[in-house]
């Protein structure tokens, strides 16, 4: 069975984000079977204008046009219903948007700050988080007691926690 490219691809990019995209329609509008509804309606107009997405553009900012607009669309028909009015979710979708900004440029930092740290310390985080070792099994690894893989991962959580902080302030983020 030969398979469209761009339908696959489309549903690929779709399922990956739709919790994001969904988590920006409830900022708005906190009813959860209407939100699915928005993303329902914001997901087939996406469809239809996917042969306008440019690949290399990230796919979120692009589909985030579409769900402001199913916002709009959606809060004007329902105007008569105790919703927010459309200003007020505007401003909310525009707060939503400036946190995700800042998550970015954490995201970032915090790479640049693990980077920072010892390959004792980087094994210790790329156990606990990444590979979900509990504390027990990371003590026997490291030869420590439970008590210092705790104490271990509070100070490189803590240490994390200030490069993080020090570089959104020399960031201007």
């Amino acid at each position: 069975m030969d398979t469209n490219p761009d339908h696959e691809r489309f549903t690929r990019l779709l399922i990956e984000h739709e919790p994001e995209l969904l988590q920006c329609i409830l900022v708005a509008v906190p009813n959860r079977s209407d939100a699915r509804d928005i993303l329902q309606e914001c997901s087939v107009s996406l469809w239809r204008k996917f042969n306008n997405f440019e690949p290399e553009r990230p796919f979120v900012p692009w589909a985030l046009g579409f769900v402001r607009i199913e916002i709009r669309r959606f809060l004007r028909k329902s105007a008569h219903r105790n919703q927010l009015t459309e200003r007020a979710a505007v401003l909310l979708l525009e707060d939503h948007k400036n946190l995700t900004g800042e998550l970015d440029h954490r995201e970032t930092h915090l790479q640049d700050c693990l980077d920072l740290l010892s390959e004792r310390q980087k094994e210790m985080v790329n156990g606990y988080y990444r590979m979900e070792y509990s504390v027990s099994d990371l003590s026997q690894q490291t030869g420590q007691t439970v008590e210092a893989v705790y104490k271990s991962l509070q100070r490189i959580r803590r240490s994390l926690h200030h490069c993080v902080e020090s570089r959104m302030r020399g960031a201007g983020s």
